[in-house]
C-alpha cells in the first residue's frame, strides 16, 4: 500500500482512514480480550494440548454415537484419568515434600549424615586419595551440601504442591472449566481452527504447518515424554522403597519430571542415590542403583523414546533441555509443556520465514 499523496484521490484517501481506524479499534479490542483471557491462560493451553491428546478417543465415539455424547464420554474418561489420580498424588507428594524440606534443616538428620559419612570406609579411602593432591573433603562439606540440596529441592516442590492443595475449591473450579473447554472443542475444534486459519494472514498452508507442529509437540511432551517419565519414576520409586530409601513417592516424582530432560534426566536422583548407598557401606545396593540408572535411561532414550516419536519432531537434544529448563524457570512446573511449545513456534516460523520470506526481504 502506498502512501497517501497528492495523486490519491478523495475516496483513496477515505478508505485508507476508514481502514486505519479500523486497525486500532481491532488492536484495541484484541488487548482486551486478550487481557480478559489471560487468567485462563493455563486452562487454555491445557485444554488445547489434552484435546489433541484425547481426540482419537472422541473420534472412535463419535462413528458410533452423536458428537455431544462422545465428548461427553471423553470428558468423563479425561476425569478418570488425570484428575482423580491427580489428586491423591499432589496430597501424599505435599507430605513428603515437606518432610523432606524438614529433614534438609533438622539438625539431628544433619548430625545422622555427618556420623554416616565420618564412619564410611569408602568416604575414608576418597579422602585418602584426594589427600594426595591436596585436596581436602570433610564429611561437614559434603553433609551440609546434602543438606541444602534436600532441603531446596523439598521447598520447591512442597511450594508448587501446596500452592494447588491449599486452594482446593479453587484446583476442582479450574480442573471443571477446563474439562467445559474441553468438551467444546472436541465438537467444535475443526470450525475453530478453520476459523482461525480463515483469520490468519498468512497462507493456509503456513497455518496448517504451525498447527501441525504444536500437535506434533505437544503429543510428544505430554504423550511420548509423560509416559517415558512414568515409567522411570514409578521404577525409581520401587527401587527407593524396596532399599529402604525415604520418601520414596516424592524422589519417583522427582525423577518422573526428570526424565523430560533428554541430557542428564533421572541421573540426578539416582547417582546422588548410589553414591549416598556407598558412603553407608552397601556396595552392591550402590552398583544396583548405577546399573539400573544406565540400563533404565539407555532403554528409555535410545530405545522406547525414538520409535514413540519417530520422524514427528525433530529438534536438537540441547535445545530441547534448555526449553524445559528455562520453563520451569519462567512458568513452573507446567513448563515441561510450555516450553518446548514456545521453542517449537519459534523453530517452525524460523523454517516459514526462510522458505517463503527470506528471498523477498533481501530483494526489497
Amino acid at each position: 500500500m502506498h502512501e497517501n499523496s497528492e495523486y490519491d484521490t478523495p475516496a483513496q484517501q477515505s478508505t485508507q482512514m476508514i481502514f486505519r481506524y479500523f486497525v486500532i479499534i481491532f488492536l484495541i479490542t484484541i488487548f482486551f480480550v486478550g487481557k480478559i483471557l489471560w487468567p485462563f491462560f493455563s486452562i487454555l493451553i491445557l485444554g488445547f494440548v489434552l484435546t489433541g491428546i484425547f481426540y482419537p478417543i472422541f473420534s472412535f465415539f463419535a462413528r458410533k454415537t452423536t458428537p455431544v455424547v462422545a465428548s461427553s464420554i471423553t470428558c468423563t474418561l479425561i476425569f478418570l484419568v488425570v484428575f482423580v489420580p491427580l489428586v491423591f498424588l499432589i496430597g501424599a507428594l505435599s507430605k513428603e515434600a515437606y518432610s523432606l524440606y524438614v529433614a534438609g534443616t533438622d539438625a539431628a538428620m544433619t548430625k545422622v549424615f555427618k556420623e554416616i559419612l565420618q564412619n564410611s570406609q569408602v568416604m575414608e579411602h576418597i579422602q585418602e586419595i584426594l589427600a594426595r593432591y591436596q585436596i581436602k573433603l570433610s564429611a561437614e562439606h559434603i553433609n551440609r551440601n546434602l543438606s541444602q540440596i534436600g532441603s531446596f529441592v523439598g521447598l520447591f516442590l512442597y511450594e508448587q504442591v501446596s500452592s494447588v492443595a491449599s486452594n482446593v475449591l479453587k484446583f476442582v473450579v479450574n480442573f471443571a472449566f477446563m474439562l467445559l473447554v474441553i468438551f467444546f472443542l472436541l465438537i467444535d475444534g475443526k470450525k475453530l481452527i478453520s476459523f482461525l486459519i480463515e483469520l490468519s494472514p498468512l497462507p493456509d498452508d503456513q497455518d496448517r504447518k504451525l498447527m501441525d507442529k504444536f500437535r506434533a509437540m505437544a503429543s510428544v511432551v505430554l504423550v511420548v515424554n509423560g509416559i517415558s517419565g512414568m515409567i522411570q519414576g514409578v521404577l525409581g520409586g520401587i527401587a527407593f522403597a524396596a532399599f529402604g530409601l525415604g520418601a520414596p513417592l516424592l524422589w519417583g516424582f522427582v525423577m518422573a519430571i526428570l526424565a523430560f530432560f533428554p541430557i542428564v534426566g533421572i541421573a540426578l536422583v539416582l547417582i546422588p542415590a548410589s553414591l549416598f548407598l556407598f558412603l553407608k557401606g552397601r556396595i552392591a545396593a550402590g552398583i544396583f542403583f548405577l546399573l539400573f540408572y544406565l540400563i533404565v535411561s539407555s532403554v528409555i532414550e535410545y530405545i522406547v523414546k525414538p520409535k514413540l516419536v519417530g520422524d514427528k519432531v525433530k529438534i536438537h537434544t540441547l535445545l530441547v533441555f534448555l526449553a524445559v529448563l528455562g520453563g520451569l524457570k519462567v512458568f513452573g512446573i507446567l513448563g515441561i509443556i510450555y516450553g518446548p511449545l514456545v521453542i517449537t513456534a519459534f523453530l517452525t516460523l524460523t523454517d516459514i520465514y526462510r522458505s517463503s520470506y527470506e528471498t523477498y526481504i533481501r530483494d526489497h
